[in-house]
């Protein structure tokens, strides 16, 4: 991290601030001395500030650019698969075989969950959200592990990541269950992370599941392109919680509470709320006509993002993982999926769509493909979750291990100064 300078003029005074340069992105202003000189800077949404150092995740979004500790998003999805991102993401490096084999088998070690966490479900409503659960079951993780919460120990911190990763598919597989009745489905240590999630979702005790391979690749691959996303909300929500030094079960419960929001995780759920409310191929130019009106509050869900202003990279992943999934389950028939065909094909050719650069996103065809897999649109955001899950855990396992000071953003005071209370 190289530094320059720069100079800030302020009511006749010069101010020298530090500029840092990474290894790639924007120069950074260092402000952190502008409060000794009784100021403050002002950035609603934190969309100019960098709130710490970070070496796992990069983003271009002009370039239509992700980075996981250097390696392109879309090469990994080519050649990875979620676990070994996810030992790429905590490690800093790609495994070796046997260390990958290690990684593979310690996660299936710790997929149970402990029996007495199986009755806190039980204090849930059966119509509660899976989302409303997720925060409650993994922020109760905390409450059975108390023999490794000396976070400044790298060897605690590990243990925490193994029953992290392990066990979410296991809680949001019991989320599901839960929600619809039937007896959770223990975790089978001889499949795959993904196909053992199907399994647990779809397999009952009087009727075994088959996993499909292409829908088992398709799940993995849907955890791999979520599994970070640089310092977005819910990332920065458990630096911020960690940086309390709260447990990191506690953290990620405060992750999934910031991306059940729907400006956040709610994206791929969006899109299909939108295509139920189109409900047939002849209504698709009325709401293109609506998406297309400035005075229409109407947005077609799905398509462009906030970060990525050319294209994003996980969609053309994500598209040829949809098309798999839709040509082996026999889709093409259902009406809702021929709305999103339709849909996909205008936004790429339309002149409005390409002019804006409104490509579809990785929210719209994830969306597609857990629907044609079978997963209720109350799951989605579970899914993501756990997906997001190892991205979280190493933002937290990184600050942990450095140097870090407690989160204390400040404000622009806009309320009452001083007042005396009337006397009575």
């Amino acid at each position: 991290m190289t530094e320059n300078k720069a100079t800030l003029s302020v009511n006749g005074k010069t101010i020298e601030l530090p500029v840092y340069k990474g290894s790639t992105g924007p120069d950074v202003v260092d402000v952190r001395g502008l409060v000794s000189e009784g100021l403050f800077t002002y950035d609603p949404g934190f969309v100019s500030t960098a709130s710490c150092e970070s070496k796992i995740t990069f983003i271009d979004g002009e370039k239509g650019v992700l980075l996981h500790r250097g390696y392109p998003i879309e090469q990994l999805a080519e050649q990875s698969d979620y676990l070994e991102t996810c030992y790429l993401l905590v490690y800093g490096e790609l495994p070796t075989a046997e260390r990958l084999e290690w990684f593979r088998n310690t996660v299936k070690n710790h997929t149970m969950v402990h029996e007495q966490l199986n009755h806190f479900y039980n204090g849930f409503r059966r119509d509660a959200h899976p989302m409303a659960v997720m925060c409650g079951v993994v922020g109760a993780l905390s409450a059975f592990y108390h023999d490794s919460m000396d976070f400044s120990d790298q060897d605690h911190r590990e243990i925490a990541l193994f029953r992290l990763i392990a066990k979410m598919p296991t809680l949001a597989a019991m989320c599901y269950k839960y929600s619809i009745g039937q007896p959770f489905v223990y975790p089978r240590n001889d499949l795959s992370y993904a196909a053992n999630f199907l399994h647990m979702m779809f397999s009952t005790p009087c009727e075994n599941y088959e996993v499909d391979p292409v829908l088992a690749k398709a799940m993995d691959k849907i955890f791999l392109l979520h599994a970070d996303h640089e310092q977005n909300a819910s990332t920065s929500t458990v630096r911020l919680a960690g940086s309390s030094g709260a447990n990191p079960f506690a953290c990620i419960a405060s992750g999934i509470a910031a991306l059940w929001g729907p400006a956040h995780g709610g994206a791929n759920e969006a899109v299909l709320t939108m295509l139920l409310e189109i409900g047939d191929e002849s209504r698709i130019p009325e709401f293109i006509a609506k998406a297309k009106d400035k005075n229409d509050p109407f947005r077609l869900m799905g398509f462009g993002h906030r970060v990525y202003k050319n294209f994003d990279p996980r969609a053309k992943v994500m598209k040829q993982t949809c098309d798999e999934v839709l040509n082996a389950l026999g889709c093409a028939d259902d009406p809702l999926f021929r709305i999103a065909m339709r849909l996909e094909q205008i936004a790429l050719e339309d002149p409005y769509f390409v002019s804006k650069k409104l490509y579809p996103n990785v929210d719209f065809y994830s969306g597609i493909i857990l629907r044609a897999i079978g997963i209720p649109i109350s799951m989605f955001t579970v899914i993501f979750a756990m997906s997001r899950t190892i991205g979280w855990f190493s933002h937290w396992n990184e600050m942990m291990g450095g140097d870090y000071k407690i989160g204390r953003p400040r404000q622009l005071y806009t309320g009452y100064t001083k007042r005396d209370y009337p006397k009575k």
